[in-house]
């Protein structure tokens, strides 16, 4: 057990060897919540996305796929993260499409106004304080830009709630808590997509 908490534990913030092992996971472990989250963004065409909490760096590289016209900037607080995604995005990096930044999403480095579309895939469980976060994020969207919220679990299932206990600091939040913190972050239009026949949850808002 003790093997299997560490190894969990570097879902938060990958550092060392096992921080690389859980980094090599992420992109085929999270492969079909992430495009279930994306087909959940709708019409938007933005021209400059940010994705926070880049992980291994597949979501960054099917952003760009997406909206063949955008730019990305991913940024993680795990230099193993940003080393990850660097790599994975090595053609784009190079044709400068997609940025790759070390930071924090609690003072994200951008001026006000940087993006049209903010997208946070399997990371709010990790973030210090939700409505401060979402301030954050609004602060570096353009005026109508969208923040898309994607995560595993809604907190209905058991068996995922497990892992608060297992993971250091981590903390499941139903949807009417994002939604109110949202709301609180100045964000409007905050819609809650739910799978169906998982406990996937997109929350979907706009500045």
């Amino acid at each position: 057990m003790g093997m299997i908490k560490d190894l969990m534990n570097q879902t938060r913030k990958p550092e060392g060897r096992l921080g690389k092992m859980m980094i090599s996971s992420m992109n085929s472990g999270h492969a079909r919540v992430s495009d279930w989250g994306m087909s959940c963004l709708g019409g938007v065409e933005p021209e400059s996305i940010l994705e926070i909490g880049c992980g291994g760096g597949r979501n960054a590289d099917e952003l760009l796929k997406k909206y063949a016209g955008a730019t990305v900037t991913a940024v993680d607080y795990s230099y193993l993260s940003v080393e990850k995604t660097i790599e994975y995005n090595r053609k784009n990096v190079d044709r400068g499409r997609c940025t790759v930044l070390q930071a924090d999403v609690s003072q994200l480095p951008f001026p006000d106004a940087s993006f049209d579309l903010a997208t946070a895939f399997e990371t709010v469980y990790f973030w210090p304080g939700l409505a401060h976060c979402f301030s954050e994020v609004a602060r570096v969207l353009r005026p109508g830009g969208t923040f898309l919220i994607v995560n595993e679990t809604d907190g209905s299932d058991p068996s995922s709630l497990k892992y608060e206990k297992i993971i250091d600091g981590m903390k499941i939040y139903p949807p009417e808590e994002i939604r109110a913190a949202l709301m609180e972050a100045s964000f409007t239009e905050v819609e809650v997509i739910g799978h169906g026949s998982k406990p996937w949850v997109a929350v979907r808002s706009v500045k």
